[in-house]
């Protein structure tokens, strides 16, 4: 083998200008690999954070309720038009059974239940209509960090106290320590404290949720001790559907994630990451053309070279091994001259870039653009490899 290394390591430096021409092709295409296969995951990465960032990977619901058909006489023909049955606000069934189920899931993080229905939010002539979110706050921030999306007061809710959305409290002329009154129908009203202002970013949110706590909302809404929600997050996002399909066959409840209720922004995600599978795939093409075409040169350039040293007792096998050397030498270095590069324009990005988000390079995408590169490169040297293997001694010493 090291007989085959010198002979390629010669070759490659009497052809240094090839040489420097390719290994700086492949850099380039390596750089781009880099960096734009971090940049779509940084901005997947960004997107998905500002998503789930307000709101649950899974919910669990009590399942929708269905008309049910009275039996008839056999015989008898029956002609039914059936209207899809009015969901009424009820709470899960045994949900403290369902909560505890779930909170020993592998997969799930954080498990929360929430009360949640419609009210009217009324401030002297001011009406808004609202959501009322009753939650257990120390399982609730889990879910969804609400201390972070504070911008005024404190997030305090019970005894009277509740916080409201930025957009709301705008809406109704409210700031940190006024009263509000709520109003849920059936008589059923209540006057709270705001002590804390919110703004989680979605404007439907920040305009209309008001969180209180769970006794309180339950109260309100007349579910006295019940829950409407479960809220689940789980470790590996993308396993949502699984973990929701598996919530679903363990309780015979509603289970939805995350992946479901927002099919436009899983199908960008799918474009995105197709995008980049197909930028991957052409620059790899064009990097092995690249070599191959380099190479053919080489073999036609060195026909007499290698004629004396098929003459002088070098097997074809040898011959082979120079040249498919040359193609991993090629993919190697240049897949660690463009990975720098690579480094380099994420680092500028960074650094001076507009600050939307931030490109994280993982070192897998790293040893994955290295291990493509020469791999390429030894099959794009595969046919100037075989090439040059077959020539004959005799006529290749002729050549000139």
């Amino acid at each position: 083998m090291w007989t085959e290394w010198t002979i390629a390591v010669k070759f490659l430096r009497d052809g240094r200008a090839q040489t420097m021409l390719i290994l700086v092709g492949i850099a380039v295409g390596v750089s781009v690999i880099v960096f734009i296969t971090a940049m779509i995951t940084g901005l997947q990465k960004n997107i998905i954070a500002r998503t789930l960032g307000t709101q649950a990977h899974i919910k669990v619901q009590a399942p929708d309720e269905v008309n049910r058909v009275l039996p008839v006489e056999p015989g008898a023909v029956q002609l039914l038009l059936e209207d899809k049955r009015a969901q009424r606000l009820r709470s899960i069934n045994n949900w403290q059974q369902v909560r505890d189920a779930l909170d020993r899931l592998p997969q799930v993080t954080a498990v929360s239940p929430v009360v949640s229905g419609p009210a009217f939010a009324r401030r002297g002539a001011a009406l808004e209509s609202v959501a009322l979110v009753g939650i257990d706050l120390q399982r609730y921030q889990e879910i969804i960090p609400l201390a972070t999306y504070m911008l005024s007061g404190s997030l305090r809710v019970g005894a009277g106290d509740a916080v409201i959305g930025k957009l709301l409290a705008d809406n109704l002329g409210l700031r940190v320590g006024d009263k509000l009154r709520l109003d849920a129908g059936q008589q059923s009203g209540t006057i709270v404290n705001v002590s804390g202002i919110f703004e989680l970013g979605v404007r439907e949110l920040d305009s209309r949720y008001v969180y209180l706590d769970l006794k309180q909302a339950q109260s309100l809404l007349n579910l006295p001790g019940g829950v409407t929600v479960i809220d689940v997050t789980v470790q590996e996002i993308f396993n949502a559907d699984a973990v929701a399909e598996r919530i679903r066959g363990l309780t015979g409840l509603k289970s939805e994630s995350w992946m479901q209720t927002n099919a436009q922004l899983m199908n960008a995600l799918t474009a995105q990451s197709l995008s980049t599978s197909m930028i991957s795939v052409f620059v790899a093409l064009s990097v092995a053309f690249g070599i191959a075409s380099v190479l053919s040169v080489s073999v036609v350039q060195r026909t007499r070279e290698i004629g004396i040293l098929r003459a002088t007792g070098a097997t074809r096998e040898q011959m082979l091994r120079v040249f498919l050397i040359q193609g991993a030498f090629f993919g190697l270095a240049g897949s660690i001259i463009g990975s720098a590069v690579g480094y380099g324009l994420v680092w500028i990005f960074n650094t001076f870039g507009p600050g939307l988000f931030v490109i994280p390079v993982a070192p897998s995408l790293v040893l994955f653009a290295m291990v493509l590169a020469t791999i390429t490169g030894v099959i794009a040297a595969a046919v100037p490899a075989r090439r040059a293997a077959r020539l004959d001694p005799v006529a290749a010493i002729r050549y000139a």
